[in-house]
C-alpha cells in the first residue's frame, strides 16, 4: 500500500508517523512544497521576539531524520498541482505524477489578505510560515526600531505586538472587528485593550484596512486571520463544508473513498454545539493528523471534536478560553447565564496575583458551556480543568464539588474556578 501525504508540517507529519507505526510495510511518501518540514509554528513569535535564538530549534524533524527514524520518504520542493483521483495519482509542478492507494490532504492554511491592497511592499510582512518568520526577523535585525502596525487581533496579531515591543518598536494594533481575539465578549476586549494601552500599544478596533498605504508605519505585519488551503482538494471533487474548509467525518474521511484530510485545511466537530467548525490550531492539527494516518492504514479511529481551547500571552498577561462565550451560546440556541469573578491565584502571603474567571452555563440544565480566564499566573492549568469539565458535559454543580489540589505555594483553599462555580450555581435552574 502506498500512502501519499500532501503537506509536511503538523497534520501531515503526524499522519505519516502514525501510519508507519500501524503499518510497517506501507510505502509512505510526504510531499512538501517548501524546504522545511515538521516545525513548531506556534514558536515563531518567540523567535521574532528573541526568546528563541535560532529558527532551526523550532524544527522537530528534518526530511533526513524522518526517513532514518521512521522509514518515511519526505520530499521537499515537491508542489502538488492537481489530484487525479480517478487515476489515483497526484501531479507535481515539475510534471511528475505519483500514484497512491490512500491519500491524506494536509495543506494547512494561509494568511488571509483578501481586501487589502499593496501587501507586497518591502516593509509589509505576514507571519504564517517559517519563511515569513525568517524574513521578518532578518528585517528587524537590519532595521532601526520605529513605528510598527499590526493588522489583526487574533493570536498571531497579539503575539506579534509583544514580539515587536520586545525589539523596541512602537506598536499600533488595528482590527476591523469590534472584538479582540475574535471572542464575542465585550468585557474581554475592554480588559485586553486597557492592558495593551498600559504598555503604550495604540489599539484601534472597528478599523478595516483596505490598503497598506493608508497606514503610517515603518513596518506592517498582517495578521488578519487565516484561510484554509482547499483549492487543490476542491478541484479534485472533495466536498467543502459550510465553514469553507474540507468536510470530513469524525474519522477524517472526505467524500472521496481513500482520501482523508486533517489539520488546518479541514473542519472538525464542536463538542458543545455538535456542529462543524473551523478552528485552526496546532493541537487539533496533530490530533486529526494521527486519526487520518491511522485510518489510511485501515483502522477505524475517530476524533470526537474540539472546544477551541486556546491560550495566548499578551504583554505578560495570560488569556485563555474554551467552549462558548455567552453571546455565542445564545446564538447556538442555549439559554446562557454567566458569572465573572476576581480572586487570587494563591494566597496573598505567597505572592498571589489577581485572576479573572468567567464561566458560562445553560440555565435549564446547568451544563457548563464555556470559560474564560485572565491572569499573570495560574491560567494554563485552570483553563485545562475547565476544558475537561466542559468536554465531559459536567454541570456547574459537578464543577463546584471537584476535589482540586490546595497548598499555599500553588493555590488558594477555594480555587478561583470553584468560587466562580459557586456564584454561577446561584443562577441556574
Amino acid at each position: 500500500m502506498r500512502l501519499v501525504v500532501i503537506g509536511g508540517v503538523a497534520a501531515g507529519m503526524s499522519a505519516a508517523a502514525r501510519a508507519r507505526r500501524l503499518d510497517p510495510s506501507a510505502e509512505i511518501v510526504v510531499l512538501e512544497k517548501g524546504t522545511v518540514v515538521s516545525y513548531g509554528a506556534c514558536g515563531m513569535p518567540y523567535f521574532i521576539e528573541g526568546r528563541v535564538r535560532a529558527w532551526e530549534t523550532l524544527v522537530a524533524h528534518t526530511p533526513e531524520s524522518f526517513a532514518r527514524e521512521r522509514n518515511v520518504t519526505v520530499r521537499t520542493g515537491a508542489e502538488v498541482t492537481a489530484i487525479a483521483h480517478a487515476k489515483r495519482e497526484v501531479l507535481l509542478a515539475d510534471g511528475e505524477s505519483l500514484k497512491y492507494d490512500r491519500l491524506v490532504i494536509a495543506t494547512g492554511a494561509r494568511a488571509s489578505l483578501a481586501g487589502i491592497a499593496n501587501t507586497s511592499a518591502p516593509h509589509v510582512f505576514t507571519l504564517n510560515t517559517i519563511y515569513d518568520a525568517i524574513r521578518l526577523k532578518e528585517h528587524l535585525e537590519r532595521t532601526r526600531p520605529g513605528r510598527a502596525a499590526v493588522v489583526g487581533a487574533g493570536y498571531i496579531g497579539l503575539e506579534t505586538v509583544e514580539a515587536l515591543r520586545a525589539n523596541g518598536w512602537r506598536v499600533q494594533l488595528l482590527t476591523r472587528s469590534a472584538q479582540l481575539l475574535g471572542r464575542s465578549d465585550e468585557w474581554l476586549t475592554a480588559a485586553l485593550r486597557r492592558h495593551l494601552e498600559r504598555f503604550r500599544v495604540e489599539v484601534s478596533v472597528g478599523h478595516p484596512v483596505a490598503d497598506t498605504r493608508e497606514i503610517a508605519a515603518d513596518l506592517i505585519v498582517l495578521g488578519a486571520g487565516l484561510k484554509p488551503c482547499v483549492e487543490l482538494a476542491a478541484e479534485a471533487g472533495v466536498e467543502l463544508g459550510r465553514t469553507g474548509a474540507i468536510r470530513v467525518t469524525d474519522r477524517a474521511e472526505t467524500n472521496l473513498h481513500g482520501v482523508f484530510a486533517a489539520g488546518d485545511c479541514a473542519e472538525t466537530n464542536h463538542l458543545v454545539t455538535g456542529r462543524p467548525v473551523w478552528i485552526p490550531l496546532g493541537t487539533t492539527a496533530n490530533k486529526t493528523g494521527r486519526v487520518a494516518g491511522a485510518n489510511a492504514t485501515g483502522r477505524r479511529e475517530r476524533f470526537p471534536g474540539v472546544l477551541g481551547t486556546s491560550i495566548v500571552r499578551v504583554c505578560g498577561l495570560g488569556v485563555a478560553f474554551t467552549g462558548l462565550s455567552t453571546e455565542s451560546a445564545r446564538r447556538e440556541g442555549f439559554q446562557p447565564v454567566s458569572t465573572r469573578i476576581e480572586a487570587l491565584d494563591k494566597p496573598r502571603y505567597f505572592g498571589g496575583r489577581t485572576l479573572t474567571v468567567e464561566l458560562v452555563a445553560d440555565k435549564p440544565t446547568g451544563r457548563l458551556l464555556g470559560a474564560t480566564l485572565l491572569g499573570e499566573k495560574g491560567v494554563e492549568g485552570r483553563i485545562n480543568v475547565a476544558a475537561t469539565a466542559i468536554s465531559q458535559r459536567m454541570t456547574v454543580e459537578d464543577l463546584e464539588t471537584l476535589d482540586l489540589a490546595y497548598a499555599p505555594p500553588f493555590a488558594t483553599v477555594w480555587d478561583p474556578l470553584l468560587i466562580a462555580a459557586q456564584q454561577l450555581g446561584k443562577l441556574v435552574h
